[in-house]
């Protein structure tokens, strides 16, 4: 049996990941462990990932992450985000976001009012190298400048490619396109580059290209159809992922992956939301998501499809929260969700 632990972490994250709990339960046999982490955390226990939350999660298989509310720098010196700290602590170096309007993008149009669905068809995943980069958090103060190193390193680029490569034989994938900006940073993304089409050379059955980082991103809006998978650096990642979600509904529909080679946490791409935290309203799609993520990781795909079946039902009935253009509470939406599953599991 998976141990998974579960982090509701802050604002709208104790919200949503109960919903996506209840269905992990409903669908799956797991010893589920709860732990604690985040700024509330942080004024209870004066730790934003206590000890006993790390002991957890050496023991466990699985972690679902909710959302953390990261602290000004004025406010606390030398903090460190939870998130961060786990995947460095068991390497979970690949981070998976899949982009995906589940084929209805033609049918709805627009969605809600700060978001639409891409009257085409959406279908890509960014795959993003999340251990190093920008991100490896190496800063320091000389005379009056700040100084962050950005740190890529062959051993990093060649496991995120083979990943990635991975990744598209087992879902059927076909083409893997690398962003970057080796023009202006020769070193560092100049040795991704290399590395990539070192490791692109077993993959002959799979096609390969690389764009800078800039046109890659005007084209997510322009002509999305033209992407399978990206593959691409921590911060470049990120970016990118978040740019992603406008065309699928916004980073409500926006679930993510961290994997290792033993273990995995899966959280929703959306922070901590403290605008509508408590209100009832937060939409629960991307951390139930993850759960569909998760059976697809534990190698039960045809769960992972049920709920993201669910959720397309939900999206095409308007059963939704107010962030997708419905006017239900986040409680009524986790009812839709079950009712359906409920009929087809």
């Amino acid at each position: 049996m998976k141990k998974i632990l579960v982090i509701e972490g802050d604002g709208i994250g104790k919200e949503v990941i109960p919903v996506a709990v209840k269905i992990l339960k409903k669908l799956g046999n797991f010893d589920i462990i709860f732990g604690d982490a985040g700024y509330e955390c942080y004024k209870k226990r004066g730790s934003f990932l206590p000890d006993d939350t790390i002991e957890y999660a050496k023991e466990s298989d699985i972690i679902l992450f909710g959302a953390i509310t990261s602290p000004k720098p004025s406010e606390i010196k030398n903090y460190k985000s939870p998130i961060i700290t786990l995947r460095k602590m068991f390497n979970l170096y690949a981070n998976v976001r899949p982009i995906n309007n589940f084929g209805i993008g033609e049918v709805i149009g627009r969605l809600g009012e700060n978001y639409f669905l891409h009257a085409k068809n959406i279908d890509f995943v960014i795959i993003r190298e999340n251990t190093e980069d920008l991100y490896v958090g190496r800063e320091r103060i000389d005379n009056n400048k700040a100084i962050a190193e950005r740190v890529i390193s062959k051993e990093g680029c060649r496991k995120i490619s083979k990943f990635a490569f991975e990744y598209a034989k087992k879902n059927n994938r076909k083409k893997v396109t690398l962003a970057h900006k080796a023009n202006i940073l020769r070193l560092t993304d100049g040795l991704f580059l290399e590395e990539f089409y070192r490791v692109a050379k077993d993959y002959k059955d799979i096609e390969v290209n690389d764009a800078l980082i800039d046109s890659t991103a005007l084209k997510i809006i322009l002509k999305p159809e033209e992407f399978d998978i990206i593959l691409t650096s921590n911060m470049f990642g990120d970016i990118l992922s978040d740019e992603s979600s406008s065309l699928i509904g916004g980073l409500g529909l926006a679930p993510s992956a961290n994997i290792g080679d033993d273990k995995a946490l899966f959280e929703p791409v959306h922070g901590s939301a403290p605008d509508i935290a408590g209100k009832g309203i937060a939409n629960p799609f991307a951390a139930v998501l993850c759960v569909g993520m998760i059976f697809d990781y534990i190698g039960e795909n045809d769960k992972g499809n049920l709920i993201r079946n669910a959720i397309k039902t939900c999206i095409l009935d308007k059963k939704t929260t107010p962030d997708l253009g419905g006017n239900l509470k986040t409680k009524d939406v986790e009812k839709e969700l079950l009712k359906y599953i409920d009929r087809y599991d």
